[in-house]
């Protein structure tokens, strides 16, 4: 069995949803963050903290834009966690961070 009996056909023109999605997932720090947040919500500071050299401006500018897309929330207490979209992005990567170990 060959990767073209699994994976499904791709079409000419990709549907704007996946581009947009690519795009997104495309910007520096934003699977970090995903990846830190998913085992529950942070503060800024910690998760800055746990990112070493993204600096504090692209932190905020990565959280607002996660924020504005559903993915993440910020809290009253001004922790960010993930949302359920964001919970099932973060499950989705899981072959990801699984392939990237080996």
């Amino acid at each position: 069995m060959s990767v073209r009996d699994v994976v499904p056909q791709r079409r000419e023109d990709p549907d704007p949803a996946v581009v947009a999605a690519m795009e997104l997932l495309g910007q520096r720090w934003v699977l970090r963050i995903v990846w830190e947040l998913e085992p529950g919500s942070l503060g800024f500071l910690e998760l800055r903290r746990r990112m070493g050299n993204c600096s504090s401006s692209v932190l905020a500018t990565r959280l607002a834009l996660l924020v504005e897309k559903g993915i993440a929330r910020k809290l009253p207490d001004k922790q960010y966690e993930l949302t359920t979209r964001g919970e099932a992005l973060g499950r989705a990567l899981w072959p990801v961070w699984d392939w990237a170990a080996d």
